[in-house]
């Protein structure tokens, strides 16, 4: 892996998060379907895990389908969930080896059976591993995620278990997804595009945001490491004023 920057391993952002943008372009631009650009960019994502792994990363956090996704169509959905099932099928075990932990963000229960049971599957065979948190994004929305934690407190507090008073940000990070896991240090969305879309809103609160114009498939380890080499010459002052 060439690189011009070098990284410090004792500062790395504790969560990154990654939308992974442009498979659609980079399959447009090389004259192929849809769908062999999606494929493309599961190969790019494979690196990217093994490496946040190896270098210490607590938590990476991966866009792979949002709720609005269900719009694309029809036979661009069924590819996504091909390979949601065969990128289960051919990494789990290196995951689980790596001690890696899968957590799934989204709701499972209206992805079709086979797809849903893959990924129980894979939270079930990895939550004893304590290693990189991997949490892959399926059908998932932030603004339900966070309607539904706002639901999980308000039927605590009419069961008598919460006290309104005791509902505080602690509290309401607790009912999300990435309940227990530090929030998003370092967000990198591909393809030059600028918007979160609708991705862990509350959770990068405080992130540092990188836009880098390359798409998602060619996105390398070089690009990674750049990004983090970038993360950590940003000053982050959480409203502090810099001395």
């Amino acid at each position: 892996m060439n690189t011009s920057q070098k990284i410090d391993l004792n500062r790395l952002p504790r969560h990154v998060a990654i939308i992974m943008d442009g498979n659609g372009r980079w399959a447009k631009k090389h004259k192929l379907k849809i769908a062999l650009g999606h494929r493309a960019g599961t190969e790019a994502l494979r690196e990217i895990i093994r490496y946040s792994s190896d270098i210490g990363i607590e938590s990476l956090s991966l866009y792979a389908f949002s709720t609005e996704n269900w719009n694309r169509p029809p036979q661009e959905v069924a590819a996504l969930m091909d390979l949601m099932l065969e990128f289960f099928a051919g990494e789990i075990d290196e995951l689980d080896e790596k001690n890696v932990r899968i957590t799934i963000l989204g709701e499972k229960d209206p992805l079709p059976e086979a797809q849903r049971q893959a990924l129980y599957a894979a939270e079930v065979r990895t939550r004893e591993n304590d290693g990189l948190r991997l949490n892959i994004a399926i059908n998932y929305g932030a603004r339900t995620e966070l309607a539904l934690a706002a639901r999980q407190l308000a039927q605590a507090v009419a069961d008598g278990t919460l006290q309104p008073r005791e509902i505080d940000e602690s509290a309401f990070a607790n009912r999300l997804y990435t309940a227990g896991q530090a929030d998003v240090d370092l967000l990198i969305r591909t393809s030059g595009e600028m918007r979160l879309s609708n991705f862990l809103l509350y959770q990068c609160a405080y992130a540092e945001f990188l836009f880098p114009t390359v798409l998602w498939p060619d996105f390398t380890l070089s690009h990674y490491h750049e990004a983090i080499a970038q993360y950590q010459q940003r000053h982050r002052r959480y409203g502090r004023r810099e001395k």
